[in-house]
């Protein structure tokens, strides 16, 4: 709980990498909350060889009262987001990537909602809202709602959540965390590796108590671009580092530390794990790799020695059992499965 009335309501991380293309879009639409003294905004820049660092610094020379610039050597996605953690001095933390952006109107109700936690006894620790794909290949726009799951404006806990859709999960996007609990969970993420987006998504959720759904459209999750990580070549390219943070994550949640949670948020985390090891396998066959389809017997077998009835759960349970079919039965179930998870889940 924070007695300061002048403390930061929000902090914004941007991680920024050759991103002078786009940079401005994202950094303007924050600045669209108005009053400077409620929010800052850490811009990263991650050794780009463009004119980011530039860019950045201009900001932080026209706002000095809420944008600083961190220049870094390049450490990729997950040290820019560290390093935001690091210096942030807002009660709430917002990872928004430099390619993406926030509706104005949606983030002025948020942080309007956050500064009510400032001097609460038991604050929020976090708020979740809903983000939209914006496809530029496709000149298409979707909305992720979340109001089926999480009653709108409520404080709440996980026992009065409701169902999850297959298709529905707590990204990155989603969620405006407390500073303080990122802090006190040691959130960390590894340097030179894509898609630690699961880190952010997931291991703080177990130190969450009280969550707040606003049904707003905040976040504009821009996609479609040919160098984004979640471009298809690029999933299989970077194939490796999806099985390390699959493992990682496999690794935060043993079953000594999950026993005894809410039911709901149980399962949730069980479904997001099915998810990360589909994406994993579904990839591994659409490489049409050998090497790369080995790598999925040893991924089940961690999640056996980790925790045992999560991998009944996951291995046993559901479509996942039918892509470790051997020879080309189980190769094409698991490229089919890839062009369905794509489609539903929306990952490139």
């Amino acid at each position: 709980m924070s007695n300061n009335a002048k403390q930061k309501v929000i902090s914004f991380a941007v991680p920024c990498y050759n991103s002078q293309a786009y940079m401005d879009k994202c950094i303007e639409s924050l600045l669209s909350l108005g009053d400077t003294s409620r929010f800052e905004i850490i811009i990263v820049n991650d050794g780009s060889t463009d004119e980011t660092g530039k860019i950045a610094d201009s900001y932080a020379e026209r706002y000095p009262d809420c944008i600083r610039v961190v220049h870094q050597e390049n450490g990729g996605h997950g040290e820019g987001v560290n390093q935001g953690l690091k210096n942030a001095t807002g009660f709430y933390y917002k990872v928004v990537d430099s390619d993406d952006w926030l509706d104005t109107e949606s983030i002025k109700t948020i942080v309007a909602r956050m500064e009510e936690q400032l001097n609460v006894e038991k604050p929020v620790d976090v708020f979740v809202s809903n983000y939209v794909y914006e496809n530029v290949a496709e000149s298409t726009s979707r909305v992720m709602p979340l109001k089926n799951v999480f009653p709108d404006g409520k404080v709440i806990g996980w026992e009065e959540t409701k169902k999850f859709k297959t298709s529905q999960y707590l990204s990155m996007h989603t969620l405006y965390y407390r500073t303080e609990l990122l802090r006190k969970v040691g959130l960390k993420l590894p340097k030179h590796m894509f898609y630690v987006d699961h880190y952010v998504a997931l291991m703080p959720l177990l130190a969450v108590e009280r969550l707040c759904y606003l049904d707003l459209p905040t976040y504009r999750y821009f996609i479609g671009r040919a160098d984004q990580s979640v471009n298809e070549a690029n999933l299989i390219k970077r194939i490796d580092q999806h099985f390390a943070v699959t493992h990682a994550m496999i690794d935060a949640f043993p079953a000594v530390k999950v026993q005894g949670i809410d039911k709901k948020l149980n399962k949730y985390l069980v479904n997001y794990m099915r998810l990360l090891i589909a994406i994993c396998s579904s990839i591994a066959q659409i490489s049409k790799n050998k090497e790369n389809y080995a790598k999925i017997k040893p991924l089940y077998s961690h999640l056996k020695e980790v925790n045992k009835a999560w991998y009944n759960k996951i291995r046993w349970r559901s479509i996942l059992f039918f892509q470790m079919l051997p020879g080309p039965i189980g190769r094409f179930l698991g490229r089919a499965g890839y062009r369905v998870t794509q489609k539903v889940f929306k990952y490139n």
